[in-house]
Formats: structure tokens, C-alpha cells, sequence
């Protein structure tokens, strides 16, 4: 039995996230039913994080066991030979027999991106969020420093009754601008559901003076989801990678 390795890169648009759903497209779903077919096996994948639905990834890892007798190297090919056009295998090998992509990772990077412009960024459109407003990115460079660390992230999520901890570890934040465009870059321990697009709405509601960066440690203190900022299109963001 070997342990198979993959990173996947995707524009999901057109998909419900990351995790396989009943009757609704999922690159999990896709990717298992090429898999399946290659294969001949009943193969399931292990991703190493979830994503919200239409959200796109440069680099996601996964991995599956399998019987197969064909290489890493071959299974890439038929992968990127089967698989639709919004989804491409960039990386296959094999990995150790422990190796498991989700609860192995040490660090996740996401990067939202916002078109500070007066107008559509046309042939980017999938890809960022068009807030058409410039931004005071020092005031959001502040308000980030308070949101690093390790902290109760219930209030910047989406998730509702859970037995599961909500504390995560977010060990930077950067804020970077170019010509009509600011990029907010999150690297974490791990994120809760809609985490990623909640803080960036509240970092644009602080950067647009709607909001004071006090309001991060208001949300810390009650866990109150009502207090942060509106929850962020799915389409600026892009998970960047994992680290292991």
C-alpha cells in the first residue's frame, strides 16, 4: 500500500469548497472520481483543510492510499488528463506511511485580495473582491497586529455550537498594496469556517472608517460574531499553501 501525495491548484468558482458534498461539485469529489477511475479503486482523499465554495487554491495538498502499481509521476498525468480544465495536479509523489495532510500541518497561508479601484478589474474579476474604495492600510496594518497571536476566534467565525476549540494561532498578517489593489496575507496554525473572509471584511471596515481597530478586542473579549465586520466574498481568496 502506498501513501500518494498531491498539490493541487484551482480556481473554484465553480465548486462548493474543497469537501466532497452529496449532489453538489467539490474539486474532493472530482478529484476521487478521476482517482477512482484510474485507479480501479475505491479511493478517498485527505485534504489538508477545507474551503469555502467558490474560494481557489495555488497550492493544496492531499493524499490517499492506494494498491496501484503506477508511479507518482503517472498518476499526475492521468490525473491532469481527466480532470476538468479548472483543476491541475502540480505535484505528485510518494510519502511516508504517517503522512497525513491535514493533521500533520504546522502553518496555512491564505491571501485575500481587494480591487481598490473605480471600476472592474476585468480580467481579474474571478479572483479578487472589487470594494472600489481605496484603503488606509496603515490603520489596517494596526488593527492586524491585534488580531495576531493566540486567541478565541469564535467571533470571527461562522461556526455556532461546537465541542471543538475555537482558540487559534495566527502568526502573521501582512498587508501589502500595488496600483488599484491591497492584499491581505494571513499565515496561521489553522482557521475556523468563513475565519479568513470575516477578518477581512473587519480589516476593510476599519481600513474604510466604518469601524476602530478597538472593535478586534471587543469581538475577542464577548466572542460576539455581530461585533466584527461582514464576512468577505469568496472569490478574493486564495488558500497559498501549507507548510509541514
Amino acid at each position: 500500500m502506498s501513501n500518494i501525495r498531491l498539490t493541487l491548484r484551482y480556481d473554484g468558482t465553480k465548486y462548493f469548497g474543497f469537501q466532497r458534498q452529496k449532489d453538489k461539485p467539490t474539486i474532493q469529489k472530482k478529484l476521487e472520481e478521476c482517482l477512482n477511475r484510474i485507479l480501479e479503486e475505491d479511493i478517498e482523499v485527505i485534504g489538508s483543510g477545507r474551503t469555502d465554495a467558490g474560494v481557489h487554491a495555488l497550492a493544496h495538498t492531499v493524499n490517499f492510499h492506494t494498491k496501484t502499481d503506477k508511479t507518482p509521476k503517472e498518476i499526475m498525468a492521468a490525473l491532469n488528463a481527466h480532470l476538468p480544465w479548472d483543476i491541475a495536479v502540480t505535484e505528485a509523489k510518494y510519502a511516508s506511511e504517517r503522512f497525513h495532510s491535514r493533521y500533520n500541518v504546522l502553518r496555512k497561508t491564505y491571501v485575500y485580495r481587494i480591487n481598490t479601484r473605480g471600476y472592474i478589474n476585468v480580467f481579474e474579476r474571478k479572483y479578487v473582491y472589487d470594494f472600489f474604495t481605496p484603503l488606509d492600510s496603515e490603520k489596517m496594518r494596526a488593527a492586524a497586529k491585534l488580531m495576531t497571536g493566540t486567541h478565541d476566534f469564535k467571533g470571527f467565525s461562522a461556526v455556532k455550537k461546537t465541542d471543538k476549540s475555537t482558540v487559534r494561532t495566527v502568526f502573521s498578517i501582512g498587508i501589502t498594496e500595488k496600483e488599484g489593489e491591497t492584499d491581505i496575507t494571513y499565515t496561521g496554525s489553522g482557521f475556523l469556517r468563513n475565519m479568513v473572509r470575516i477578518m477581512t471584511g473587519t480589516l476593510i471596515e476599519i481600513g474604510s472608517g466604518q469601524k476602530e481597530a478597538s472593535v478586534i478586542n471587543e469581538v475577542f473579549e464577548t466572542k460576539d460574531r455581530l461585533k466584527a465586520g461582514f464576512t468577505a466574498p469568496a472569490q478574493g481568496l486564495t488558500m497559498v499553501g501549507a507548510e509541514y
